[in-house]
């Protein structure tokens, strides 16, 4: 009963636009710039990752470790290969970090030739996104939060437990638990979450790539990665969701088929898709009859909205804080 009340924010009708990592097309990932660009152009959820710092502070970064294309330390230099932990450093120490700004000629760089720089941008505290959206006046949009932790991995982070729990503190602390999802490639911390804060909807993130594949269908075994559940018990990735007890599938969006939405449809479930940002693929995955799409650039799918008469999110335009303010 508490998951449906949670999950009944977002009309079943509704279609669920979501800026990825705020709107990292337009803005530095993560960052309160790039949540601000979301917020003004209108997206129904703000998708974010988080970390926790060695003091247990829930922070917003994709990255278990500061990613040398994005981070500069108090001396202005792009730190080097590998960059500390997270989890190894605390929120005082994270502060001095600068990721408003793409290393000229990185990857990320090359792919995100639009992106807007933010200088002096740090890593916000997940509240900070809270009160962004409270600030922008935006009472509804939700917040789809992914927990960054990796079984293969497991010194990097906290365990799956104490993880969960810190988010779902965070998250009960600023009353937002019926417009937040959970999402994590990791179920382990997905279970915790259904089993500890029921009312907190969770979202199954899947995907079956040469880069990453957390299913391990042709493993006997299984994969670390879906706590427990094996592949080859249930034959399809719809059917281990909701043998998990999950109400949301949010797949890499080149492992869909008309016949996994169809099934993942029959047996109950949303499907939300990651990441698209082709305007063609865009509408193609509408044409099917998926309930959402996650992308680097909301304004793409809310164009594409448009055209077939959505209702469209609601716009509401804020300034981030400047360049270290919280």
């Amino acid at each position: 009963m508490l998951i449906a009340l949670s999950l009944a924010a977002l009309p079943a009708t509704a279609f669920d636009l979501q800026g990825h990592r705020g709107a990292r097309g337009l803005a530095p990932e993560n960052t309160l710039p790039a949540f601000a660009r979301a917020l003004s152009i209108g997206v129904s959820t703000l998708e974010l990752d988080v970390g926790v710092t060695r003091d247990g502070v829930v922070v917003v970064s994709h990255e278990r470790a500061l990613h040398p294309d994005i981070a500069r330390d108090a001396s202005e230099h792009w730190i080097d290969v590998p960059g500390p932990a997270i989890h190894a450093l605390t929120y005082a120490e994270l502060e001095r970090y600068d990721v408003g700004r793409a290393k000229p000629g990185s990857r990320t760089a090359q792919r995100f030739a639009q992106q807007q720089p933010a200088d002096g941008a740090r890593i916000p505290r997940l509240a900070d996104v809270f009160a962004l959206a409270a600030r922008a006046g935006n009472g509804t949009v939700r917040f789809n939060i992914e927990t960054k932790i990796d079984p293969l991995h497991p010194g990097e982070t906290l365990a799956p437990g104490p993880f969960a729990r810190a988010l779902i503190g965070e998250i009960r602390k600023a009353k937002l638990a019926d417009r937040a999802t959970v999402q994590s490639f990791d179920w382990r911390t997905l279970a915790v979450v259904q089993r500890e804060a029921p009312e907190i909807g969770t979202v199954y993130l899947s995907a079956q790539q040469n880069w990453l594949d957390n299913i391990g269908a042709t493993s006997r075994l299984g994969s670390p990665w879906t706590g427990g559940l094996r592949y080859a018990k249930y034959g399809s990735v719809p059917r281990m969701v909701k043998a998990a007890g999950g109400r949301i599938w949010s797949p890499y969006h080149g492992d869909l088929s008309e016949a996994l939405l169809a099934e993942a449809h029959g047996l109950g479930l949303q499907v939300i898709v990651w990441t698209v940002n082709d305007p063609a693929r865009i509408a193609a995955l509408m044409d099917l009859g998926v309930d959402g799409i996650i992308s680097d650039y909301p304004e793409r799918v809310r164009a594409e909205m448009q055209k077939r008469g959505l209702a469209l999110p609601v716009a509401t335009p804020v300034e981030p804080p400047a360049a270290g303010a919280s």
